[in-house]
């Protein structure tokens, strides 16, 4: 076990009796089954999906409190089912719990050497400690202070620290071949950037071209920076923008080299397109060396892999944005990368490195010790980007429950999707929602066959739910707007 639980702190022993009431609440929900509302019943048939693919709970937020202990809706609450980003769930409300809203990463900068007239001799070390949010704009910042100690030039070699992740066999290639998608980044260290690329398209019809731009700057890869404008047979050919992204004919093949083959539609205006670099393992290699230069700054070695030495002192820490800001990008945005390097910071304390294993036995056992040996859920790499994560709808509405009345519910509830508003919930990205748009903060989740939404709803008589839905089956992508229609039930219910 990596953790314990303070036995003398009040807010945990109030947590531990309100779980048990919770579980007390909760433990028929298994067997408790109902007969599904039927406009959610007619559009899952409409999606093809048979109701025994289909698990849902909605239930007050505060039972205990408010003596509704019975849930509105329970069906097929115990069944353990694939949640899909939902997951996220899991893994930002156990960080906010272990590790505190407060909580930082600190990346540690060395010198090794010695620095006159703005020349270092000797080696420049970054030591990445799992902040999931060193953006090309925190980069420059830290190279900005580096250049702040009065370097200018280095003649040794910047060395990058990635000890404190366990080494991993992950590809990015993985989860469904698609190497490329921002989404498929896997943990690292010292994850710069997300590693990826992001290329911007501007369309200069005076010039029949349009200007490509890319950042981070890749030190060693050469950039294509600009493509021919599409010639339309007609003027409604040139008013359409269609998919520019396959009109562009990307070659991506050769790491060194980012080429078009195609061409641009002037249409489209500006377009930003964000790739994950093809080759990962050189990606904060490349960034650093490539923003060091642009900064002007020299290098006489190279960029390459290194350890801190244990005697040396760090000269400066990068100080990430704390957990409660962190965890609202991992959840209104579904970052995956994000949610795994949160996911493997809370084993880092474990010799050897930060692993996925040593992680999940770290919430595993923060799940016993707060909720009991039932519905422990079934963790891959905390995101849920994963075919074999599980965990029961009752399971996360206990979750929900108990974070509602603790002091980090603030924190998870801003985290969350507004319905019809923001996030992964804003218009565009789901149905347009009649009575919940605005009432419902919702972590929604999305696989080939998984479909999910889970979080609180409002009520205009302000009363507070929990509601989750999960779908798994081969067509739960069109099931969607039968989730979306129980959270329009749980508004229209739970104001009576």
């Amino acid at each position: 076990m990596f953790f314990t639980l303070p036995a003398a702190h009040l807010p945990y022993r109030f947590a531990a009796r309100l779980a048990a009431g919770l579980l007390t609440a909760l433990a028929s929900l298994a067997a408790h089954a109902q007969s599904l509302p039927p406009e959610v019943d007619a559009l899952l048939a409409r999606a093809k999906v048979p109701p025994g693919a289909f698990a849902a709970v909605v239930v007050d937020a505060a039972p205990v409190m408010n003596g509704k202990t019975a849930p509105l809706l329970s069906y097929r609450a115990g069944s353990a089912m694939n949640p899909a980003s939902v997951m996220k769930l899991v893994t930002t409300y156990a960080g906010l719990e272990l590790l505190g809203p407060a909580f930082i990463w600190r990346t540690p900068v060395y010198v090794d050497g010695t620095i006159a007239n703005g020349v270092l001799t000797g080696n420049l070390i970054i030591q990445g400690k799992g902040d999931p949010k060193l953006v090309m704009e925190r980069l420059w910042l830290l190279l900005r202070r580096v250049q702040g100690l009065g370097i200018r030039s280095i003649s040794g070699d910047i060395l990058l620290d990635r000890s404190a992740f366990a080494a991993s066999a992950q590809n990015p290639a993985d989860f469904d071949g698609e190497a490329l998608r921002p989404y498929n980044v896997v943990p690292d260290a010292l994850l710069v950037n997300y590693k990826s690329v992001m290329m911007t398209f501007v369309p200069n019809p005076g010039a029949g071209t349009a200007s490509v731009s890319f950042d981070p700057p890749l030190a060693s890869v050469q950039m294509q920076t600009s493509v021919p404008l599409s010639a339309g047979a007609n003027s409604a050919a040139l008013a359409d923008c269609g998919d520019y992204r396959a009109q562009l004919k990307a070659d991506f093949a050769d790491p060194f080299r980012l080429a078009f083959k195609g061409s641009y539609p002037p249409a489209c205006g500006e377009k930003v397109w964000s790739i994950a670099y093809p080759d990962p393992a050189s990606y904060a290699a490349r960034a650093i060396a490539g923003l060091w230069q642009e900064m002007g700054g020299k290098l006489g070695g190279r960029v390459r892999e290194g350890l801190a030495p244990p005697q040396l002192k760090p000269v400066f820490e990068m100080e990430s944005p704390p957990l409660a800001e962190v965890i609202r990008d991992i959840n209104k945005y579904s970052n995956n990368v994000m949610a795994q390097q949160l996911f493997l910071t809370l084993s880092q304390q474990r010799p050897g490195g930060a692993s996925n294993e040593a992680s999940r036995e770290v919430v595993r056992n923060w799940w016993q010790a707060r909720f009991g040996e039932q519905d422990v859920p079934v963790l891959d790499n905390g995101s849920g980007l994963s075919r074999l994560g599980r965990v029961t709808p009752q399971g996360l509405a206990r979750l929900l429950q108990t974070a509602y009345v603790s002091g980090a519910m603030p924190e998870l509830m801003a985290s969350l999707p507004i319905m019809g508003i923001d996030g992964t919930l804003k218009p565009g990205k789901s149905r347009t929602a009649t009575l919940s748009q605005g009432w419902a903060h919702l972590k929604s989740g999305s696989l080939r066959d998984s479909t999910a939404l889970a979080g609180y709803v409002h009520t205009p008589s302000g009363r507070r739910l929990v509601v989750v839905a999960i779908v798994n089956h081969p067509n739960a992508p069109a099931a969607r707007p039968a989730l979306e229609a129980l959270v329009d039930w749980a508004v229209k219910e739970g104001s009576r």
